[in-house]
């Protein structure tokens, strides 16, 4: 695994990546396409990187988030509510003139994602010069996380200069997944969905063992391939295995889910866990995520997350 040791303080862990505003409606009933459908709005932090920034520091994780945002009142809102949640923010950069980045989706009834619109232009200034100005920060984690929203070049830098670090990184999608595979040799630990990572691989069977070998064969380490309501197929040195899902789950809102999962994945490795049990952990983080109407659970805690596994799986 790519590790390496860490200063005398303690661990933490950076996350670099995305913030954004989420807005997020969901009808009452069934969503019934070209019509206006009654239902319920809501805004919230999210961004694939602050929302496991911020699941990570409500499971009790020092954690610096490396992102931008703008001046307007959405940026304002995103962080004051990171720091009130625990992340820290320090690093965090403000750009004038330019909108915070803004996600906004349409829930079906179930509470899964039907259609959704993001405006992401100001993450064009997570540029290999800002993340510079963090190296020291970034080359004293205990590792770093990073999602593929930020421009290539930047992820380039990161993989370049960061050291001996664990490397997690979140496909977020197909194709900006795509724009990574140069630099998977860089990656401790990879989460994708399977359509990412048939995408990806460019093997369409659905023998997953056959895709996580791929992806050995190009230097990841440790592979997460979730699936859904079918639970997540994970691969690493010496252990591959399937994790099913928790039965019988309320799902309120479905966006959260992958981001608490990697928080589960990170939190886990950081406690130097196996893999099945990082599989467990992270599919209980992300059930609990589920069952709150925002992206983040503010209930979100180690303790609810161990209870959901002493229930659920075999310890």
């Amino acid at each position: 695994m790519k590790t390496g040791t860490t200063n005398d303080k303690a661990p933490y862990i950076v996350v670099i990546g995305g913030a954004n505003m989420d807005i997020c409606g969901k009808p009452v009933s069934l969503l019934i396409n070209g019509d206006s459908n009654p239902g319920t709005i809501t805004l919230s932090p999210g961004g694939v990187a602050r929302n496991i920034a911020e699941n990570l520091a409500r499971l009790g994780v020092d954690c610096h988030l490396l992102s931008v945002i703008g001046q307007d009142q959405f940026a304002d809102r995103i962080f004051h509510e990171g720091i009130e949640s625990g992340i820290n923010m320090d690093a965090v950069l403000r750009i004038e003139n330019e909108p915070t980045s803004t996600y906004l989706s349409v829930l079906d009834e179930s509470g899964d994602m039907s259609v959704a619109v993001n405006d992401m232009t100001v993450i064009d200034y997570l540029t290999p010069e800002y993340l510079d100005q963090h190296m020291g920060l970034v080359k004293n984690a205990a590792a770093v996380v990073a999602d593929t929203n930020m421009p290539i070049e930047t992820f380039n830098y990161l993989t370049s200069n960061m050291g001996d670090r664990n490397l997690i990184v979140d496909a977020v999608s197909s194709v900006k997944a795509e724009r990574i595979k140069s630099y998977l040799s860089s990656i401790s630990i990879l989460k994708v969905n399977k359509v990412e990572a048939q995408a990806m691989s460019e093997i369409m069977s659905a023998d997953l063992e056959k895709i996580a070998n791929w992806f050995h064969g190009q230097g990841v380490d440790s592979i997460y391939i979730t699936l859904g309501p079918d639970g997540v197929f994970y691969s690493g040195a010496d252990i591959t295995g399937t994790q099913k899902q928790i039965k019988d789950v309320h799902v309120k809102n479905a966006n959260g889910a992958g981001d608490a999962f990697v928080a589960g994945v990170a939190y886990g490795t950081l406690t130097k866990w196996k893999m099945d049990k990082v599989a467990k952990f992270a599919i209980c983080a992300a059930t609990v995520a589920v069952a709150h109407s925002e992206t983040i659970n503010p209930t979100m805690s180690v303790a609810r997350i161990n209870k959901l596994m002493e229930t659920n799986y075999e310890l």
